[in-house]
């Protein structure tokens, strides 16, 4: 891998990331773990271990809010086809009673990409609630159905279906159903609302993100995502914290489950997840995961178009390649100190093409 740590050296002088953690595996063996940099510059730099902790940003969607989901619908409480009017009360008018599970999952449902609700929030209002109605209260800005725009606020959605029909919170649930079971110890949401979850603000593994101005401070050990903080940090579109052998991990029993080998998810349920919604124009979503697109993915060349993956805002990733039984997850603090760089883009594809070319 001579070739991926020199690109990775390359793009940290580039100033692309402060630091970088790189697992990758194959027909359920790891084969590389590597990483370089630094997980915080300032106020004093801090090295990147083997255990460092990332802020997942967006790739909560697939790993806790969909998974939780998967789960749920295997229990037979919840159907994909399921609107989510019956869930939630208050999402209605403007085409909302024809928003359905599947809808969400495809990022099809007609809400809006994002809105910065943090900045319109009374400080004598509790955030999760306030955030949580405006979803509700948002208008479609398409058809159900029509067309796929990637939606925070559909994920949001989701994280409260979850707690409503599982009758506890998504850290909770997500804990004691996905990450417990699977050994995944270095993976959790950070509730900021719960005082047995402030040792985390001190923790001295966790990477750095943005010296927020919103925030007048470096985050680190808190959620990044402004909407998601003011959530209490646990959120169905961010808020999760990993490591990069747990995401592997993880990333290998969704491998195993497609299989028909795994113990958390079925075999039948996998494969409705993980395939491309066709059905949706120009679309490349599966349910709760992407898939490679054919013009320029972030995934390079050479993942087959049988791969499912996600990207965080952050500067995370994980793909997965169902046909050839590659993972790769790469993780940095892109973000950190400034979210302005923007080279990821140049160097997550490079690196994915460098590694698949060396295996």
């Amino acid at each position: 891998m001579r070739r991926v740590e020199e690109a990775i050296k390359e793009g940290i002088v580039a100033g692309a990331f402060p630091g970088l953690a790189l697992v990758v595996a194959r027909e359920a063996e790891t084969l590389y773990h590597y990483h370089t940099g630094f997980a915080q510059l300032l106020p004093e730099p801090k090295e990147i271990t083997p255990d460092t902790i990332f802020d997942l940003a967006s790739l909560t969607k697939p790993v806790a809010t969909a998974t939780a989901i998967m789960l749920l619908v295997q229990a037979g409480k919840l159907s994909l086809s399921d609107k989510v009017q019956y869930y939630l009360a208050g999402f209605d008018g403007n085409g909302k009673e024809e928003v359905t599970i599947r809808h969400l999952l495809a990022h099809s449902s007609g809400l809006p990409a994002w809105k910065p609700y943090y900045k319109e929030i009374d400080p004598s209002l509790e955030g999760k609630s306030f955030i949580s109605n405006k979803v509700l209260q948002e208008e479609l800005v398409y058809a159900p159905g029509q067309k796929a725009i990637y939606s925070d606020l559909g994920f949001i959605l989701l994280g409260m279906i979850i707690e409503k029909v599982a009758q506890q919170s998504l850290d909770s649930f997500c804990r004691q159903n996905i990450f417990q079971p699977l050994g995944l110890y270095q993976t959790f949401f950070i509730n900021l609302q719960n005082k047995d979850n402030q040792k985390f603000l001190s923790l001295t593994n966790v990477a750095a993100t943005e010296a927020c101005p919103w925030r007048d401070r470096i985050v680190v050990g808190e959620v990044h995502d402004e909407n998601a903080y003011v959530m209490g940090g646990v959120a169905g579109h961010a808020g999760l914290f990993s490591t990069a052998q747990d995401l592997c991990r993880f990333a290998q029993t969704m491998l195993n489950c497609y299989q028909g080998k795994g113990n958390l998810i079925s075999q039948e349920i996998a494969e409705i997840f993980f395939q491309r919604q066709a059905d949706i124009p120009c679309s490349t979503w599966a349910l709760g995961w992407d898939t490679p697109s054919p013009h320029g993915s972030s995934t390079g060349r050479y993942f087959t178009p049988r791969s499912i993956g996600h990207l965080g805002f952050t500067g995370t990733s994980i793909w997965i390649d169902l046909e050839q039984e590659i993972i790769v997850v790469l993780l940095t603090n892109r973000i950190h100190p400034q979210r302005s760089k923007e080279q990821i883009k140049i160097y997550r594809p490079l690196l994915h093409n460098l590694v698949m070319e060396e295996l």
